[in-house]
């Protein structure tokens, strides 16, 4: 089972979704954790922080499970 996670806009970056999550304290942190750790989006591992999230992706967090991003109404 997926977290759902809303976003107001078209699209949101991994880095900031990531902080959306609450997983992690500070931005600083998601960045080191992206750079040394990454995600898995959409099956995919990915390092890039401003890599681009749409409605609907999936993405996995090491230790804290997966996320699916829903755009708001």
């Amino acid at each position: 089972m997926h977290t759902t996670i809303e976003i107001n806009t078209d699209y949101i970056t991994l880095g900031q979704f990531v902080k959306l999550t609450n997983v992690l304290e500070s931005g600083g942190m998601v960045k080191t954790y992206l750079q040394d750790v990454g995600a898995v989006v959409n099956g995919v591992l990915e390092h890039r922080r401003g890599r681009k999230l749409y409605p609907n992706d999936v993405v996995e967090i090491e230790g804290a499970g997966s996320f699916v991003v829903v755009k708001k109404d």
